[in-house]
C-alpha cells in the first residue's frame, strides 16, 4: 500500500487546501480523518466539483461535500478480495482500515496487479521435532508434512511470495536435510532461500541472533507449521505506520466455563454467571520485528518470542498487536492435521 500521511485532512479543511492536495498528489483522493486518524470519509475532484456546482467556494470547508460511506477494505482482507472489492465498486483506489475504523494505508489497483518484489526479509522457524504429531514426524519434519498436495511450509512461502516477500530464511534443525532438498536455494519456487541450521535448541526469538547481521530492516517471524491466509502486506503497513518495534498477529479465543460461576464477596454470594464465556488475546505465531528489537536478545541462549515482548515491554518500546480473523490454523496435533487436510482446498485453492 502506498504511503497516506501526505493526503489526509480534517473536516474543516477548505476546497482549496483539498485541491492543492489532490492536484499535487499521484492518487488523485483525499481521505478525511478525525484527530486520532479514523476515518471519517473520502474526497475526490468529482466531490469538489459537485460542491462549486452548488455555489460552494474555494475557501468553504470540505465538511458537507465529502463521501461520508466510502467503500473500504480491512487489514486482515486478502489482495484478491481487495480487488474483487475495486472490480465490483469500479474503484481506483480503497483505503484499508483496522477493526476500529483507523486509516492504516491505501490501495491502489494498479499496484495490486503489478507483482511487486520486497527487500523484507522472512524468517520461518522449521526446526522443531513435532513429537505430538508421530510417528507421522518420526521420519519427516513437522513443515514438511503434507497438507493437500504439498508441504505446509510450502503453502506458507507461496503465501509471502503472493505478497512480494521472496528474500526468505529457514531456521532448521530436524532432518534439515529433507526441507533442504526439497526447497534447494529457492529458484525454482520465485523466492531466494537461505538455511540457519540450529545446533541445538534456541528458541522463535533465540534463533534470530544466528541471523541478526542480515536482519536489517522489518522483517517477519513466524512459525513452520501454521497454516493461515492473512495479508501479510496489511500487517507490514500496519507496523509501520505505528511506528512499532514488535508486531505480534493475535487470534481471539473463547473459553466458556462449563459450570455456573458464583461470585463471592466475604462469605456472601453477590451473583451467579451461568457458563461464562471468556475472551483472550493468543499470540497466533506470525510477528514484524525491527532491527533495533534485536539488541534485547542474549548471546547463544534459549530465548522465545514472548520473554522478547515482555523485554521490550518493560522497556516501554513500541509493541502493538494486530488482529487477525481470517483462517489461522496451527497444526499442533493429530485433530488438528486431520482438519487442515479437510479444509485445504476450500481455503487455498
Amino acid at each position: 500500500m502506498k504511503s497516506f500521511n501526505k493526503i489526509l485532512l480534517p473536516p474543516n479543511a477548505t476546497i482549496r487546501k483539498a485541491l492543492e492536495i489532490i492536484d499535487t498528489g499521484a492518487m488523485k483522493i483525499t481521505l478525511i480523518v478525525d484527530e486520532n486518524q479514523k476515518l471519517l470519509g473520502t474526497l475526490t475532484d468529482g466531490d469538489i466539483r459537485r460542491g462549486l456546482l452548488k455555489g460552494m467556494k474555494l475557501d468553504d470547508t470540505i465538511d458537507g461535500i465529502y463521501n461520508i460511506t466510502p467503500v473500504t477494505c480491512g487489514i486482515n482482507d486478502s489482495k484478491e478480495k481487495i480487488l474483487q472489492v475495486a472490480v465490483v465498486q469500479k474503484l481506483y483506489q480503497i483505503p484499508i482500515i483496522d477493526n476500529e475504523g483507523h486509516i492504516v494505508g491505501i490501495s491502489e489497483v494498479d499496484q495490486l496487479l503489478r507483482h511487486q518484489s520486497r527487500s523484507n526479509k522472512v524468517v520461518l522457524m522449521a526446526g522443531g521435532l513435532g513429537t505430538r504429531l508421530s510417528p507421522l514426524t518420526d521420519t519427516v519434519p513437522k513443515p514438511m508434512l503434507h497438507v493437500g498436495k504439498k508441504p505446509i511450509l510450502e503453502t506458507i512461502i507461496e503465501s509471502f511470495i503472493k505478497y512480494g516477500y521472496t528474500d526468505i530464511i529457514l531456521s532448521v534443525n530436524y532432518k534439515s536435510h529433507l526441507i533442504e532438498e526439497h526447497f534447494g536455494d529457492g529458484t525454482s519456487f520465485g523466492a531466494k532461500i537461505q538455511y540457519v541450521h540450529e545446533s541445538k535448541r534456541m528458541g522463535t526469538a533465540g534463533a534470530l541472533g544466528l541471523m541478526r547481521e542480515n536482519l536489517t530492516e522489518p522483517f517477519f517471524v513466524m512459525n513452520g507449521d501454521l497454516l493461515t491466509n492473512i495479508n501479510f502486506e496489511h500487517m507490514h503497513d500496519y507496523h509501520l505506520s505505528h511506528e512499532s518495534v514488535a508486531t505480534m498477529a493475535v487470534r481471539e479465543y473463547d473459553f466458556q466455563v462449563p459450570y455456573g460461576v458464583v461470585n463471592v464477596k466475604d462469605a456472601k454470594i453477590t451473583s451467579i454467571e451461568e457458563k461464562p464465556v471468556h475472551k483472550f488475546f493468543v499470540s497466533a505465531g506470525i510477528y514484524m520485528l525491527s532491527p533495533e528489537s534485536l539488541k534485547n536478545l542474549p548471546h547463544d541462549e534459549f530465548f522465545d518470542m514472548p520473554t522478547l515482548f515482555e523485554r521490550l515491554i518493560a522497556k516501554r518500546e513500541n509493541t502493538f498487536s494486530f488482529p487477525i480473523r481470517e483462517y489461522w490454523l496451527d497444526i499442533g496435533r493429530m485433530s488438528d492435521y486431520e482438519k487442515a487436510n479437510n479444509e485445504y482446498r476450500e481455503v487455498f485453492e
